[in-house]
């Protein structure tokens, strides 16, 4: 399964879960900054059928500084019965949001996931294939800070086989990790090692 059909299962895992919410978590907040359920979910949809040159309007209008929201604030009007729809109409995700063969719009996809699942109580087992593929790209991609928290330490899930970089081990399960070097502080209590200090130092600054 290539990055564009993972993103598509991704999405339709993500519309599948949705669909059990009530009105009252769909308002709930989530571990992005100031963004409910709802307004995460409009981002995940944020950049399919943008072009670049939308892009570009969408910078100038936030004067380059939050630029999602932005997005996010495009889909405010609709209820949360049609951002349900409007997902499930783009399971496969379309225009920027293919850049990279589709890994961008997975990466997005699954950690925005694990953004609204964790603050609600309800985990989940992110499949194997989609979970090494993601975390690979956030430990290298310039939008993330996954290169910067995970410097000088070596992580090491003890649930995948899968380590990266070298000096002292941050253990845990990988969805945690992945939370932990995309910023998320609420994933380090499940994380330990000799490492975790230095990442959890660098997530505060």
């Amino acid at each position: 399964m290539n990055a564009l059909e993972m993103a598509t299962a991704e999405r339709l895992d993500l519309a599948n879960f949705l669909a059990t919410l009530t009105p009252g978590q769909w308002e709930a907040p989530s571990l992005c900054e100031g963004w409910r359920v709802r307004d995460v979910v409009a981002h995940v949809m944020s950049f399919d059928n943008v072009s670049l040159f939308g892009m570009l309007r969408r910078a100038i209008r936030s004067r380059f500084v939050h630029i999602n929201q932005v997005g996010v604030d495009e889909l405010a009007s609709l209820s949360t019965e049609q951002l349900l729809t409007m997902l499930r109409a783009h399971l496969r995700p379309q225009g920027l949001a293919t850049t990279f063969g589709g890994r961008l719009a997975l990466l997005d996809a699954t950690i925005h996931h694990q953004d609204i699942r964790r603050p609600l109580g309800e985990p989940r087992r992110i499949p194997t294939d989609r979970l090494l593929c993601v975390l690979k790209d956030a430990v290298r991609s310039p939008e993330l800070p996954g290169r910067r928290l995970a410097r000088g330490v070596r992580l090491a899930p003890t649930d995948l086989d899968w380590s990266h970089g070298s000096g002292p081990e941050v253990t845990g399960p990988a969805e945690a990790i992945l939370m932990a070097i995309t910023g998320r502080v609420h994933a380090n209590g499940e994380l330990g090692g000799p490492g975790l200090p230095v990442v959890a130092s660098r997530l505060v600054h």
